[in-house]
């Protein structure tokens, strides 16, 4: 079974003029220990937004365990395709835009069509992280840019403003699923406003379908931690979306995604 968004890092290193700066070390192991109590084995390492474009920790830790871990980083939109390749080869599977707490502005991204064709050669795919109810005008925007086979990963649930079909953000997603391969992390259930994450976890499944839906434990909740704990947050998807589509959204449909 797989974890598909966990984070690590080490107390005090932040890039400069970081939102937050974490007191504490989020070690590979301390995650290891926190999986395995629930039979979790795989993971993949997101890039958190206060180490900006350093990947050099996650990369270390895809190096130290290729076989068990994935990895999605983020990166500059000049990233030369050699840098791009030396990734692929420990095990980079995508880019996030984390545009939560900041501009939502892609004018630099969509200047850069030679990197969407790059993700698209490595079988890669985009991860992105807005502030709720912001998903829709960044979807707007990508779609002037990100070729269609593109697969598109949406972090924790989106963000709706609304437990709601209709949505703007479900809405916008869901219009793109008819033309792209999408998938949304349920994830971050503390980062939804209050709205109820089983609500919003059914809306997905019923629009989506089950095969377009990923776990992850966002480990170690950052800005959150007095919470969540792992077991909870794994036993709450089992609520969520029934016991009978575990097996897809925690084997299957990781396993298609991450290779």
């Amino acid at each position: 079974m797989f974890d598909t968004h966990f984070h690590i890092f080490e107390a005090g290193q932040a890039i400069s003029g970081a939102r937050y700066v974490p007191d504490y070390r989020a070690a590979l192991q301390a995650w290891q220990t926190e999986a395995a109590l629930v039979g979790i084995t795989k993971g993949v390492l997101v890039q958190p937004s206060f180490l900006g474009c350093n990947n050099q920790l996650l990369l270390d830790a895809l190096l130290q365990n290729k076989t068990s871990l994935r990895g999605v980083v983020v990166i500059a939109s000049s990233v030369t395709s050699a840098e791009l390749d030396a990734m692929n080869a420990v095990g980079v599977r995508g880019i996030r835009l984390n545009l939560s707490g900041q501009s939502h502005d892609l004018t630099d991204w969509l200047q850069a069509p030679h990197l969407w064709e790059a993700l698209l050669h490595l079988g890669w795919h985009v991860e992105v992280h807005t502030d709720p109810g912001a998903l829709p005008s960044v979807l707007a925007q990508l779609v002037r840019q990100l070729p269609a086979a593109l697969p598109l990963v949406i972090d924790h649930m989106g963000k709706p403003n609304a437990a709601s079909a209709q949505d703007a953000s479900i809405a916008a997603l869901c219009q793109r699923s008819k033309q792209s391969p999408v998938y949304v992390k349920l994830s971050g259930a503390y980062r939804l406003g209050g709205l109820n994450p089983r609500d919003i976890a059914q809306i997905w499944l019923n629009e989506l379908g089950v095969d377009r839906l990923l776990w992850g434990s966002d480990w170690p909740y950052t800005n959150h931690e007095s919470e969540a704990n792992y077991p909870a947050l794994f036993h709450a998807l089992e609520d969520w979306i029934g016991v009978q589509d575990r097996h897809s959204v925690l084997v299957t449909n990781p396993e298609s995604l991450y290779g």
